[in-house]
């Protein structure tokens, strides 16, 4: 019974066997062609049994198999391409041809993960494919199918591999990885970070160093050039400053309802999530300390800033728990606990979303409270679907109703801006995808003009 569930025929020969019958059907009214249709019927049934043999043989016989496997990593990244890997090894003293259906999760709703491949006899194979999933959470991963086909192609048999993998995906930490390396390398260009010019010194001392040309004339230390001029050296001396360090960096992260809305695929909250995954990373990378505060309706969770081993992993695990409330964010709730709870001045990166200027009035109190006793940054997003609605052309009367609709939405948007900049509220209005980029921008300008 094993054997006959893994027993396919093919397109081949089911083809070869309505050619024959239709052979027989001519043969009924022209005899001649009875007998040798009938050997073309024989040799058919002899081939397909040979190719069964070939297919399953037992081992001892100089038969084999196909095996296979599927390899991905323990976790994978929400919101970005995943590679995933299918070895296929060919064990038969011949070569064949394979299709291979993969089992992925139901949440992808892909129905395209099926490789063709030809092996030769004794060699491996690896198939290369990505998946890019959209929510957090637990996906099962089911049987790798593999459809076997000898040279013959009359028949076909199927393996099955690697039943019931069950994979977590978390917050993008391929995206945080990536931009650690092109930290450490200094490359964070090549992904749009903008170099920034340093405006001022910081107050940090850092040691004393030779002038070369090039160095501000302001940073020389006249009493120490003095003193080695009485040495018998006459060579000029700078101070030499570095970034002041072990600064605060809280990510605020909305969970209210305006948070649920997608943008290919991923919700306002999942972009948020990963953004602030890399900038926790990058400030720590920067020597600052990297906290986390979640909040809606109640406040969800508090991670207290730090920089110490394993606290990356710690704000990873906190933020791939997180889920959308549907109730509206109260932010006199998130005001009076980061009054008791964070004492020290810090920068406050609010993610978050205000589509009206009425509804950010309604929470300016709150804001203006946090921006009088910490440098407060408010991240909300810009709406591209409806910025590409704006630029195509209006083709009747009532696209031109529409269109102005959109406009006066966008043009709310830029208002929000305005209000926030008149209480002197740093603000970014960022497209989804471009979120991450411009957050570490905003940081990294901070942290030069020596603002946090």
């Amino acid at each position: 019974m094993p054997a006959l569930k893994s027993l396919f025929l093919t397109l081949r020969f089911f083809l070869l066997l309505l050619a024959v019958v239709f052979g027989l059907v001519v043969a009924f009214f022209w005899p001649a062609l009875l007998v040798p249709m009938q050997l073309v019927l024989g040799l058919l049934v002899v081939l397909t049994l040979v190719d069964l043999l070939l297919l399953y043989a037992p081992a001892r016989t100089g038969a084999g198999g196909v095996f296979g496997r599927r390899v991905l990593g323990d976790k994978l990244a929400n919101g970005s391409d995943n590679d995933v890997a299918i070895y296929l090894e060919n064990t038969y003293r011949f070569p064949v041809t394979t299709e291979t259906i993969d089992e992925i999760p139901p949440q992808f709703q892909r129905r395209d993960v099926l490789f063709r491949a030809t092996i030769p006899a004794g060699q491996t194979s690896i198939i290369h494919y990505q998946l890019r999933p959209v929510r957090r959470g637990e996906y099962q991963f089911g049987a790798l199918n593999v459809f076997v086909k000898s040279p013959l192609g009359l028949a076909q048999r199927r393996f099955r591999y690697g039943q019931e993998q069950v994979v977590p995906v978390y917050p993008s930490f391929l995206q945080m990885r990536q931009y650690e390396l092109l930290a450490i390398s200094n490359r964070l260009t090549e992904i749009g970070v903008k170099r920034i010019r340093r405006v001022g010194h910081s107050m940090e001392f850092e040691q004393i160093r030779p002038y070369v040309p090039g160095d501000d004339p302001r940073t020389i230390n006249w009493k120490a050039t003095a003193r080695r001029a009485g040495t018998g050296t006459d060579t000029l001396v700078v101070n030499h400053y570095q970034d002041e360090r072990a600064q605060q960096v809280y990510c605020l992260i909305d969970k209210g309802r305006v948070m649920r809305m997608p943008f290919e695929g991923l919700s306002l909250l999942d972009y948020a999530i990963n953004a602030s995954l890399v900038v926790s990373n990058i400030a720590l990378l920067k020597h600052d300390k990297a906290g986390l505060l979640t909040f809606a309706d109640r406040l969800s969770t508090v991670v207290p800033a730090e920089r110490r081993a394993g606290h990356m992993q710690k704000i990873l695990e906190v933020l791939y728990k997180q889920r959308t409330r549907y109730l509206e964010t109260d932010y006199q709730l998130l005001y009076s606990n980061i009054k008791s709870k964070i004492r020290q001045r810090s920068l406050l990166i609010l993610f978050t979303n205000f589509e009206t200027l009425n509804g950010l009035q309604r929470q300016l109190p709150y804001l203006r409270g946090l921006a009088k006793d910490h440098l407060l940054l408010v991240v909300f997003f810009e709406n591209t679907e409806l910025q590409h609605y704006l630029d195509q052309p209006a083709t009747s009367t009532a696209d031109v109703y529409n269109q102005t609709i959109a406009e006066r939405f966008a043009q709310e948007k830029r208002q929000i801006v305005r209000e926030l900049q008149r209480y002197g509220i740093y603000s970014l209005l960022t497209p989804p995808q471009q979120l991450t980029v411009n957050t570490i921008n905003r940081y990294l300008e901070f942290k030069s003009r020596g603002l946090i």
